[in-house]
């Protein structure tokens, strides 16, 4: 009788380990800040497209690929035809490289969503999909790598989902899908990594968020 406790016990462990080790993947939406150069350093230091409030955003899955939506091409004012426009997969190098800063001197946070197993494959699903034919056009008045990100987590169920045109009125640049993630991770104790920039750049500072739905 000891041992057939013993032999139960032994297969529930194994049981919800498993399950948990299933539904326990997670993506990672890393920032990187708006800056432009501090004056004494506009000779050395490059200029980002958008300044202060530019910047650039992206989700890495579980396989250590990063996901963006970026320009490729002629940048457009208003939202036509998708012919500027790159859904990327992208290495850790690729990605951090996107404004031609090294790494180390780039002011970013990084915070951690868990996902279900549903969600998981819903994210692969997306981003398969975007990557094979881009989704939408990169405009100034229309969806970037901020409003893209934010329509992502909202198709899984993280965010409200709005029509593209809200979705980009709402979140015209990173900050403001930030401040919306800040919000999450507080109700939800997900995990927020940050790193400080380089000196020699002026850099976006995060405002302050209560919480509220976006």
């Amino acid at each position: 009788m000891l041992m057939m406790r013993l032999v139960i016990l032994l297969f529930l462990n194994v049981y919800f380990l498993s399950s948990f080790a299933q539904d326990s993947s997670c993506i990672r939406v890393h920032f990187i800040y708006g800056s432009r150069p501090l004056k004494k350093y506009k000779d050395t230091e490059k200029k980002w497209f958008g300044g202060i409030l530019g910047g650039h955003v992206g989700i890495e899955g579980d396989s250590g690929k990063f996901y963006s939506f970026e320009i490729h091409g002629k940048n457009k004012i208003f939202s036509g035809k998708k012919d500027n426009s790159a859904y990327k997969i992208e290495t850790a190098d690729e990605f951090w490289s996107v404004m031609k800063t090294k790494e180390d001197s780039i002011k970013k946070t990084t915070i951690i969503v868990p996902l279900t197993s549903q969600q998981k494959r819903k994210i692969d699903s997306i981003t398969s999909a975007y990557a094979k034919e881009v989704p939408y056009c990169y405009a100034v008045f229309g969806m970037r790598c901020g409003a893209s990100t934010y329509e992502i987590l909202a198709q899984l169920g993280m965010l409200p989902q709005y029509p593209h045109f809200k979705t980009y009125m709402k979140i015209f640049y990173p900050r403001r899908l930030r401040k919306r993630l800040f919000s999450k991770a507080e109700q939800n104790n997900w995990i927020i990594i940050r790193k400080e920039g380089t000196p020699k750049r002026k850099w976006e500072r995060d405002v302050k968020f209560r919480t509220s739905k976006a």
